[in-house]
C-alpha cells in the first residue's frame, strides 16, 4: 500500500461547520491507513488486549460534528459515531463547554455516599423523559453493561422471582449477567460458561413468535409466576438494525401485565433520539416498567442510566446497588447539555435525516437484486442487509477506503448511525460512496 494519495478521491466534498473551523470530508491525504495509522497499529498491537474485535485500521486523532480526522490528516465522514455514542457529533462547543466548567469545579465524588447535586439534577432530567405514566426513579452508572446488571438485580429484587427473559439476536453487553442476556453472535459466550442461571432466549420480531411465551417457555420450561423480567431491544441493534413487526411490543406488553411481568427496555442504541424520538419504545405507543439508557446520552462520555418506575425502584434497600464512579460530575455535565440539544433540534433532525437516508438508498435492492437483500430501519438507525457475510465486510471496508465509516451489525449488514447533527448534504454524500461501495462488492 502507497503513501501515494488517492486522487480520484480527495475532492472535498462536504464540510462540517461545528467548531471554529469548517470541515471537509472526506477528504484523504493518503491511501488508507495512512503511515502513522500503520505505525500506530502495530503499536497497539503489541500492547492491547487481543480480545477487541477492530473493525478497519481506523487511528482517529480528533474530530468535529460528523467528520473524523486519523493521524495522517485524512478525514472520514463519520457514520458509525464511535458505535452510536457521539450523539452530538465531536467535540460540539455545548459539550466541550459544559465538561470544561465542571471540570474546574469538581472532578468526582462518589453519589453512592454522598449528595452530589449534579446527579440529582441528571435524575431529574432523565426521569422527565420517562415513556411511562407516573412517578420514576433513576440510577446511574458508567456504561450500558452496567444498568444492564443493575436492571436484572432490580427486576429480581423488586418481583422476588428469578427468570429472565432476552431475546434471539439481542445485545445486552459483555459482562457476566449481560453476555448471558445478549444472543447476537456464540462468539461472545464462547468459553466464558456457565453463565448466569435462570435466563431464557425468545425469537424476535414477528407477532407470531409471541406464541412461543404460552407454547414453550409457560409450558414447558418455566411457570409465568416465576418470570421477573422480558429484556427487549426496541430496535435491535448488533443484531442487524431489526425494527420488529407492529404490534410485537404491544405483545410483549399484554404478555407482562397478564403475568405480572416487568418489561425492560434496552435503549442504550436506539435510545437518546436516535430514532427520530426519544426513545424508540415510544414510536409503538409501549410503556415499558424499566428503560436503559447509555452512549448516546452523554455525547461520548461514560454514563448509563436506568428509569424504572417509582414503586419498582423503591423496592429495594440502600446498599442493595451502587457505583463508585457512575454518574460523576462531569459526565452528568455532559449529559445535562447532550439532553439540552436534543430537545433543541437533535431528535428532529435524526427523524428528517433518517428518512432521508432510506430514501436515498430505497432502490438499491432492485439496482443490486440479490446483493442488497432488504434497506431498513428508523431515524438515524439504518441498516443495508447484503447476501454474504463476505460482502458485507467488502462493503464495509469499501467505505473506509473511499471515506466514509460505517460498521457491520449481525451477519449480513451494515448499519448507519451517524450523530444527530449531520446534515442533509452529509446524508446524500454518504448514500453515493456507500453505492460506490456496494458497486465495487458487487462486480467482486
Amino acid at each position: 500500500m502507497t503513501d501515494v494519495a488517492d486522487t480520484t478521491r480527495t475532492d472535498p466534498i462536504r464540510t462540517a461547520s461545528i467548531g471554529d473551523e469548517a470541515w471537509e470530508a472526506p477528504r484523504l491525504l493518503t491511501a488508507v491507513p495512512g503511515p502513522r495509522a500503520r505505525a500506530h497499529v502495530l503499536r497497539d498491537q503489541a500492547v492491547t488486549s487481543p480480545s477487541l474485535p477492530r473493525a478497519y485500521p481506523l487511528a482517529p486523532a480528533r474530530g468535529r460534528g460528523s467528520v473524523i480526522e486519523d493521524l495522517d490528516g485524512n478525514r472520514f465522514l463519520d457514520f458509525s459515531a464511535g458505535i452510536a455514542v457521539n450523539s452530538t457529533g465531536h467535540a460540539h462547543p455545548a459539550v466541550v463547554a459544559a465538561i470544561q466548567a465542571q471540570a474546574a469545579d469538581l472532578l468526582h465524588y462518589s453519589a453512592s455516599d454522598f449528595y452530589l447535586p449534579i446527579y440529582a439534577e441528571t435524575c431529574e432530567r432523565l426521569a422527565a423523559t420517562a415513556p411511562f405514566d407516573g412517578p420514576a426513579r433513576v440510577y446511574l452508572g458508567n456504561s450500558g453493561a452496567e444498568v444492564v446488571e443493575a436492571s436484572i438485580k432490580l427486576a429480581r429484587h423488586a418481583t422476588g422471582r428469578q427468570h429472565i427473559v432476552a431475546f434471539l439476536g439481542g445485545f445486552h453487553g459483555r459482562t457476566y449477567g449481560a453476555v448471558t442476556l445478549t444472543a447476537s453472535k456464540a462468539k461472545y459466550h464462547a468459553g466464558f460458561g456457565p453463565l448466569l442461571p435462570g435466563v431464557h432466549h425468545a425469537p424476535f420480531g414477528r407477532v407470531a413468535d409471541l406464541a412461543w411465551f404460552d407454547e414453550v417457555l409457560f409450558d414447558r420450561l418455566v411457570p409465568a409466576d416465576e418470570v421477573a423480567a422480558i429484556i427487549v431491544e426496541p430496535i435491535q441493534g448488533e443484531g442487524g438494525y431489526v425494527v420488529p413487526e407492529p404490534g410485537f411490543l404491544a405483545g410483549l406488553r399484554r404478555i407482562c401485565d397478564e403475568h405480572g411481568i416487568l418489561l425492560i427496555a434496552d435503549e442504550v442504541q436506539s435510545g437518546a433520539g436516535r430514532s427520530g424520538r426519544m426513545w424508540a419504545i415510544e414510536h409503538e405507543g409501549i410503556e415499558p416498567d424499566i428503560l436503559l439508557t447509555a452512549k448516546g446520552i452523554a455525547s461520548g462520555m461514560p454514563l448509563g442510566g436506568m428509569i424504572a418506575r417509582a414503586p419498582i425502584m423503591e423496592a429495594w434497600h440502600a446498599g442493595a446497588h451502587g457505583s463508585t464512579y457512575g454518574g460523576n460530575p462531569v459526565a452528568c455535565a455532559a449529559a445535562l447539555a447532550t439532553l439540552d440539544l436534543l430537545e433543541d433540534g437533535l431528535i428532529a433532525n435524526a427523524a428528517v435525516q433518517g428518512d432521508r437516508a432510506l430514501t436515498a438508498l430505497a432502490h438499491l435492492p432492485d439496482a443490486y437484486p440479490g446483493v442488497v437483500r432488504d434497506i431498513r430501519g428508523r431515524g438515524l438507525m439504518v441498516g443495508i442487509e447484503l447476501d454474504t457475510p463476505e460482502r458485507a465486510a467488502a462493503v464495509e471496508l469499501g467505505c473506509f477506503e473511499r471515506g466514509l465509516l460505517v460498521l457491520g451489525a449481525g451477519k449480513t449488514c451494515v448499519r448507519l448511525s451517524p450523530p444527530l447533527v449531520v446534515t442533509s448534504e452529509q446524508v446524500d454524500t454518504a448514500a453515493a460512496i456507500l453505492e460506490d461501495a456496494i458497486a465495487t462488492a458487487a462486480r467482486r
